[in-house]
């Protein structure tokens, strides 16, 4: 039975549909592990896109990672990209389209690692797109190296003894040095481990996309996110983590927002 069969037949039977997979998002089982928050981005970013009418607008770019797999389950139209060169490639296709929604989907080993450059870049020369950033402090695919948004103390299979001030250095907090930049037009730090965080990930997604219809330049959502499997925690324990340690260096938040006249 198809999704919009079910939802007939829940009609027909006198229910009430008060929640329903997106029909922009493919009706697959997804490869996350679970309790990621991969998945819930997935899942609202598509419940935006079906909102807005904008699906066959849309374009994604995703590159190397755990974030590839938002080809398989996003219906939109995707462009794959080098690792770390997805706001490049995004620039591009604004650039070439630009009455088009384009957004980027990465992590923080892409976007704040060997993106740093692209990033930075991207941003300060205000380029009309949306850049999702996914920030679990981990590698998450490759084996669970540190990263550069590692917070001090984490322990991970390249720092086991915690990440060092000394060795390492501090953690690279990207979001912040977006929020400097002449170009960014809206720059914000979310999360959607609790209802009301996915709640207001939602709102932050609409308005970084009329704030692109609107041609307002650059806008940026870093996800706080967990990673129990690299982690070595529950999705619960994970998410407990996170918000006694991740969350403090890290605070939720608007970092930047248009001023009344710009928005």
């Amino acid at each position: 039975m198809t999704q919009l069969e079910s939802e007939l037949k829940l009609k027909r039977d006198g229910y009430e549909v008060v929640y329903q997979r997106p029909h922009t998002l493919v009706d697959v089982p997804n490869r996350y592990c679970p309790g990621c928050g991969h998945s819930v981005v997935h899942r609202v970013l598509m419940e935006v896109v079906e909102e807005m009418n904008i699906q066959s607008e849309t374009i994604g770019v995703a590159p190397v990672g755990c974030t590839v797999f938002a080809y398989d389950y996003l219906d939109v139209d995707m462009q794959g990209a080098a690792h770390g060169r997805a706001t490049a490639v995004a620039t591009g296709i604004k650039r070439m389209l630009p009455d088009k929604f384009v957004f980027t989907y990465q992590g923080d080993g892409d976007l704040a690692a060997i993106g740093t450059a692209e990033t930075i870049h991207t941003a300060n020369r205000g380029e009309n797109i949306l850049i999702i950033f996914i920030n679990n402090g981990i590698y998450g695919m490759t084996g669970g190296q540190m990263a550069p948004t590692t917070i001090l103390g984490a322990t991970t299979s390249t720092s086991p003894a915690g990440r060092s001030l000394e060795l390492h250095g501090h953690p690279l907090k990207i979001t912040e040095l977006i929020a400097q930049l002449p170009g960014a037009a809206y720059v914000t730090r979310q999360s959607v481990h609790k209802p009301g965080n996915v709640r207001k990930f939602k709102k932050a997604l609409l308005k970084s996309l009329q704030l692109q219809r609107d041609k307002a330049g650059l806008c940026l959502i870093e996800v706080v996110s967990n990673c129990p499997s690299n982690w070595k925690m529950t999705p619960i324990e994970s998410n407990r983590w996170m918000e006694e340690n991740i969350m403090p260096e890290y605070p939720l938040g608007d970092l930047k927002v248009p001023s009344t006249k710009e928005s």
